[in-house]
């Protein structure tokens, strides 16, 4: 993983809040990995590819990869296929507060997300990871999500409704090849056997995020229930 700045960064100026859509960071994606030489919305055994680029299926994902499984295996069976999905390490929320005066609240959000959350997605189909064709990229990137206020929301008590995702700049990439690339996000030596605590301060991360690698590994067969001590279960990998 490089910490270096991948080069992308928007430098036109950003349009105006209120031409955003929910498709916004979608887009930008869509053109970043397609290129100048890709084909667009290709419609592929009975499902519409986003991007596909010399053999390649690009499918850009901004949301939950639940119920994608499917549609990731058909196409898998007949080429490559990079399953995209952006992570926020940093995201900036601009809001309109009045759209005559066009007043503008911006402030940075606390939350920083990792590579490694991409796990609370991949727990949606961790089997698909051992397919040959099958890939899944994590775009970290910088975004900003607009909102614009609504009076008439939360029942005439106002409130605020979010009209985009626009990416400011793509900072990294990883991509996950197989399910054993998922051990990279084991920072230090795991004893075996072990329990999520265990894997938890081997990543340095929440007991939830290696809930949903441990999840992962047992479910794409490379980590198999070998016991328990007291209501934690116990894991062994199994190579």
């Amino acid at each position: 993983m490089s910490s270096q700045r991948l080069a992308l960064r928007v430098t036109e100026t950003s349009p105006s809040i209120g031409l955003l859509n929910e498709g916004a960071l979608h887009a930008a994606l869509k053109q970043h990995y397609g290129g100048g030489d890709a084909q667009f919305e290709v419609p592929f055994s009975g499902f519409v590819a986003d991007v596909v680029r010399d053999g390649t299926i690009f499918e850009i994902q901004t949301s939950s990869f639940s119920g994608l499984e499917r549609k990731m295996r058909a196409l898998a069976e007949q080429c490559p296929v990079v399953l995209v999905h952006p992570i926020a390490a940093q995201k900036t929320l601009v809001r309109l507060k009045d759209l005559q005066s066009g007043e503008v609240i911006r402030r940075k959000s606390p939350k920083k997300g990792k590579l490694c959350h991409i796990l609370s997605e991949l727990v949606y189909l961790p089997s698909l990871l051992n397919h040959p064709n099958f890939a899944v990229e994590v775009a970290l990137i910088e975004e900003e999500q607009h909102s614009v206020f609504d009076a008439k929301a939360r029942r005439g008590r106002g409130g605020w409704r979010t009209r985009g995702r626009h990416l400011v700049e793509l900072v990294d990439r990883l991509r996950i090849d197989t399910l054993e690339d998922l051990l990279q996000f084991v920072q230090t030596p795991l004893q075996t056997p072990f329990s999520t605590q265990d894997l938890a301060t081997a990543m340095g991360q929440p007991v939830w995020l290696a809930r949903q690698l441990a999840y992962c590994l047992r479910h794409g067969g490379l980590a198999t229930v070998c016991g328990k001590q007291g209501n934690a279960l116990l894991y062994e990998l199994n190579h």
